[in-house]
């Protein structure tokens, strides 16, 4: 694609969704049938001895197990694409955050942005609870971490729509 007011190459930014599981079949997914902006789904299984890598593959994941002593945010180096999204098990794109995704694979990223945020709904008893925006798209040549999400600095731009936490 041409960027018409500069007249030079315009190219998309692809989306790897990282997540990291364990003996998460029940809930994995709900995770990965919201991940449609997504060009890429890895899942790095912990030695489960249920059906999560079968159900994984059945959603079109790459499922790789994990090694043993390495840290889970060093998959990121694992992944097709440089802009990663960070998801764990029990959660789930909102159709906002989905459009969001969407909408900003349609931009350019200033190449020095490490990661973006996003807020996050918690399903409680007593209904749903919002918490801060945490880092969870991702840079990885411009940001590491060893946990299994990125951490989240005071400032980083947000992305609109909510990552939804889900109650097992």
């Amino acid at each position: 694609m041409l960027d018409e007011g500069c007249r030079r190459p315009f190219f998309m930014p692809k989306i790897t969704a990282l997540i990291q599981t364990r003996n998460d079949a029940h809930r994995i997914g709900r995770t990965l049938d919201s991940l449609r902006p997504c060009d890429e789904v890895l899942v790095i299984d912990s030695a489960s001895d249920d059906d999560t890598a079968r159900i994984a593959r059945q959603h079109g994941a790459t499922v790789k197990q994990a090694i043993e002593g390495v840290d889970p945010g060093a998959y990121a180096i694992d992944t097709r694409y440089e802009w990663v999204l960070c998801l764990l098990p029990g959660e789930a794109l909102s159709e906002g955050l989905e459009a969001a995704l969407f909408e900003w694979k349609e931009t350019e990223p200033d190449e020095d942005t490490p990661g973006f945020s996003c807020a996050l709904r918690e399903e409680t008893g007593n209904g749903w609870k919002v918490h801060k925006p945490e880092v969870r798209l991702a840079n990885r040549n411009r940001m590491a971490w060893t946990g299994a999400l990125p951490p989240s600095p005071d400032r980083t731009a947000e992305i609109q729509g909510y990552l939804l936490k889900f109650r097992d």
